[in-house]
């Protein structure tokens, strides 16, 4: 019987080296072979991974393409069909915030006179949001289409400059509200400065530009004690974030405008009033607490001086805003590249007849019938300022800027609108 030594090493040298030799080689190719067809499966399965996943993100994509809230055909049709001209000389206006307060209005206003108007709007949750769906509808009914979406998503503004060449912009996106800010003050920053730039990129770079219309606010003035408001006085004290970022805006658009020859016009507001407004204004929110039973709370300032503001009709500012964008002239740039000067204008647009918050009640009750449950207080240190008064001569100058609504006439037919709206047509003393 062999011995291990033997099987290992066989008696014949000669013979060993040679079968040795012939081993090693087929055992080399074997193994070249079982090495070559593993590589080769190596490849198959990366290949087939890689299809896989190509398929995936092409399914994603699709799925997401789908279920978004633009973009098709049928999607490109409609803006095209919302942004239609009706009349010689016309704009097709980008209207951001369109479901806003303002933004319907001015919407509705461009519509009925011919312009071509898109809408855009994120229906953020500040308030009820379906006070901003109902404003959609109504905008729907007049064949003004409001595309969903956030001011910071590039990709659609991009897409929308795509499908239409807007000649105009009427910028009134924003995180509104002053004393909101101490609560969410980041709201603002993404809204006011950062939605602002990423529109501001897609206009400069739009072939052709459009101009630019957008509202600042009278917060801008801040502890300015002069009265009244004008554009040439100092804007650099802010009582709250809501104003340093419409200050903050003021001044990026003066850069856009200077370097990329877009023409820019910024609305100063002044605090606006009338149907369908905002539930955080003071006026909406004394007539809903009023007919509820419930107390308001009325702030007075230093040495108990009652507060005052320049209520503005909801119906001037409309004729504000057209008249800025009839007037707003050319941008200049081209692909982002400035080939001459552009108009770049600050108008107030405000009433010019403060009244004092006591008084705004006072009316309230008389169109309501209903008498209000007073809680006055000291005014916090929110961000609030005492009064507000426009100087609006050169908006007058300008465009021929004239509002003709008084407190009166104008808290008549919001308190109209609101007992409609909010079912109370059918109350007993209410009309």
């Amino acid at each position: 019987m062999p011995s291990l030594e033997d099987e290992l090493f066989p008696s014949t040298p000669g013979k060993f080296k040679v079968d040795r030799a012939h081993n090693m080689n087929r055992q080399f190719h074997r193994c070249f072979a079982s090495t070559s067809t593993m590589f080769l499966w190596a490849l198959f399965l990366i290949a087939l991974t890689a299809s896989y996943l190509s398929f995936q993100s092409f399914v994603d994509s699709g799925s997401r393409y789908f279920s978004a809230s633009w973009g098709g055909i049928q999607w490109e049709k409609q803006v095209r069909n919302s942004a239609q001209i009706h009349r010689s000389g016309g704009m097709s206006v980008l209207v951001t915030g369109a479901a806003g307060f303002v933004g319907t209005h001015v919407s509705l206003a461009l519509k009925k006179r011919g312009d071509g108007v898109v809408g855009l709007d994120n229906f953020n949750n500040y308030y009820d949001p379906s006070l901003k769906k109902a404003r959609k509808s109504l905008l729907n009914s007049h064949g003004i289409l409001v595309v969903e979406g956030d001011l910071n998503d590039a990709k659609l503004l991009a897409k929308l400059f795509d499908v239409v060449a807007f000649t105009h912009v009427m910028h009134l996106a924003a995180q509104a509200g002053v004393r909101y800010a101490m609560e969410n003050p980041n709201s603002y920053v993404h809204s006011n400065i950062a939605g602002l730039v990423t529109l501001l990129e897609i206009c400069k770079s739009a072939n052709p530009q459009p101009a630019v219309v957008w509202a600042s606010s009278s917060s801008v003035y801040g502890l300015n004690e002069k009265v009244p408001f004008s554009e040439a006085d100092r804007t650099d004290q802010p009582a709250s974030l809501y104003a340093a970022t419409k200050k903050a805006g003021e001044e990026i658009t003066h850069t856009y405008n200077h370097i990329y020859g877009l023409s820019v016009t910024g609305l100063r507001f002044f605090t606006v009033y009338g149907p369908w407004g905002r539930p955080d204004m003071a006026y909406f929110s004394f007539t809903r607490n009023i007919l509820q039973g419930k107390p308001i709370t009325i702030y007075r300032g230093k040495n108990r001086v009652d507060l005052a503001r320049d209520f503005t009709y909801i119906d001037d500012i409309v004729k504000g805003c057209l008249g800025s964008l009839d007037t707003s002239g050319k941008s200049t740039g081209s692909g982002g590249k400035k080939k001459g000067n552009a108009p770049y204008r600050i108008f107030n647009l405000g009433n010019t007849s403060p009244v004092k918050v006591p008084e705004l009640v006072n009316i309230l009750e008389r169109h309501l019938k209903v008498k209000a449950k007073r809680n006055i207080v000291d005014m916090p240190g929110n961000g609030d300022v005492p009064f507000t008064h426009a100087n609006i001569s050169l908006a007058q100058r300008e465009f021929g800027y004239k509002p003709t609504t008084d407190l009166q006439t104008g808290l008549k037919k919001f308190v109209r609108w609101y007992l409609s709206y909010y079912g109370y047509n059918n109350r007993k003393g209410l009309q």
